[in-house]
């Protein structure tokens, strides 16, 4: 058994921070290992451009972290960059075998395979990714990014830690964890006790199925990598989040994130290779994000479908309307994405902003905030919490929902500069104010299904309604 974490509380007029723990397979209440939360996040192998669904872990570990500090944690957060040796068959579960995707991305832009090449081409495609990630608003001030290859000594001394204690073994292609002497190998996401003894066709010499590498010796003409005890080669992907873990964050930390795809593999030989070291728990909750879809299929180059977000800024659209468009969901739902819903997610955002610029700045209502809390803090559920925005629109004030979206992250306070052209009625053109007089009455009725109809309509024609403690506020957009 593992020794206990140590139990922190988040402040006593807050409702808990529960979350989802793969783990566990069960919903937990949060409680920290200390005072400050400790969360690695698992980041982009920057080899190309990072599509929008790549965006997705990025959101899920600022919501996360907007929320842990709104329930008055301290975080340090770190997001890998693996910069070299993340292999193309990583996410079909043959984690050990394909081409490196930096290698793939050095072929495709016709550089020289050299180590000083691929860094310069992993830092041109993380430019671009924290440049976006930043837009969809996360502070990347606040969080430490690592590059897989700055550490490579703390790479090479865990698996002669690995080896020392049993668990590596050398074949032809490289150095490799021994899962059948790790208990429980598997254990994350509820998969089967115990490695299969079935051989990886293609590899006879390893000795079962899941067992992983910890080191792979430099193959072909360019024999790209560094020396080690073992030879010229690279680390496996799975020891370079582990390394820089150990040395930014601790043995232990108390949060990891990543993609579903990462559960089988990456993760649990993340756990075998940590705790065959430590012999202590290496993460407390696992929390793990669904994959979007493009007009409902899988992102793929090869159909034709890849989105990035500046696909969605050449259209005109704030790139916060994507962020919003997640909010509407749940990180561990399956979404499609579609333009018609960012563009619905864009114009929602829009009424939203101008709602809070027309309201009262007001003290903040606390009533109010113990709801929102509360819907943040069942496993953050944002739906829900937008919902409440939404249903309580008219009587909010700036600084209860300048509260709330230190959360959501819309960048609310940030729009002050804004003007509002709002018009009154009786200027508007016949057919608007006809359709305005509708919808009075409409609200009026409490027939909110007609009165969202004809908020469309006036969207169709140019016009942007904020509803307001005075009533409909009209404005051209």
């Amino acid at each position: 058994m593992f020794g206990f974490f140590s139990k922190s509380k988040a402040p006593a007029d807050m409702p808990p921070l529960v979350l989802h723990n793969t783990l566990s397979g069960t919903k937990e209440a949060f409680e920290p290992l200390n005072g400050t939360v400790r969360m690695y996040n698992c980041g982009p192998t920057p080899y190309d451009e990072q599509h929008i669904g790549n965006m997705v872990p990025a959101l899920v570990g600022n919501l996360l972290r907007r929320s842990l500090e709104v329930w008055g944690y301290n975080v340090s957060q770190v997001t890998n960059i693996t910069d070299f040796g993340h292999l193309s068959g990583d996410n079909e579960g043959n984690a050990d075998e394909g081409e490196d995707r930096m290698s793939r991305g050095l072929r495709r832009e016709g550089l020289e395979f050299t180590m000083e090449n691929m860094r310069t081409l992993a830092e041109k495609y993380t430019k671009i990714f924290l440049r976006d990630i930043k837009s969809l608003g996360t502070p990347i001030e606040k969080i430490k990014f690592p590059r897989a290859s700055d550490y490579i000594k703390e790479e090479i001394a865990l698996v002669k830690a690995l080896e020392e204690k049993g668990y590596a073994y050398v074949i032809s292609d490289g150095v490799y964890f021994d899962t059948a002497k790790f208990a429980g190998y598997g254990k994350l996401g509820g998969l089967s006790d115990g490695p299969s003894e079935a051989r990886i066709e293609g590899n006879s010499e390893k000795k079962n199925s899941r067992d992983f590498a910890l080191w792979k010796f430099a193959e072909g003409e360019q024999k790209l990598g560094w020396e080690s005890p073992w030879g010229m080669g690279f680390p496996g992907w799975h020891i370079e989040c582990t390394a820089m873990i150990f040395a930014l964050l601790g043995r232990q930390i108390d949060i990891h994130t990543g993609g579903i795809e990462h559960i089988p593999v990456h993760h649990n030989n993340e756990i075998a290779q940590a705790e065959a070291i430590t012999g202590k728990q290496y993460v407390r909750y696992w929390l793990h994000n669904n994959h979007i879809t493009i007009e409902n299929k899988k992102i793929s180059k090869s159909l034709g479908n890849t989105i990035y977000l500046h696909n969605i800024v050449d259209k005109g659209i704030d790139p916060l309307a994507f962020r919003y468009w997640f909010l509407t969901g749940h990180y561990r739902t399956p979404m499609n994405f579609t333009w018609e819903a960012v563009e619905g997610a864009g114009r929602a955002l829009a009424r939203l902003t101008r709602a809070y610029l027309e309201m009262p700045e007001g003290k903040r209502d606390d009533a109010f905030l113990q709801k929102f809390y509360a819907a943040i803090g069942n496993d953050l559920g944002t739906a829900q919490a937008l919902a409440l925005i939404w249903e309580n629109i008219s009587t909010l004030n700036k600084a209860t929902l300048r509260e709330a979206d230190k959360i959501l992250g819309l960048g609310l306070a940030d729009r002050k500069s804004t003007k509002l052209k709002v018009t009154k009625q009786e200027d508007l053109p016949a057919d608007v104010q006809a359709l305005a007089k509708e919808r009075d009455e409409a609200r009026a009725n409490k027939d909110f299904a007609k009165s969202d109809e004809l908020r469309d309509k006036l969207d169709a024609l140019g016009y942007t309604v904020a509803d307001t403690a005075e009533g409909q506020k009209i404005s051209k957009k």
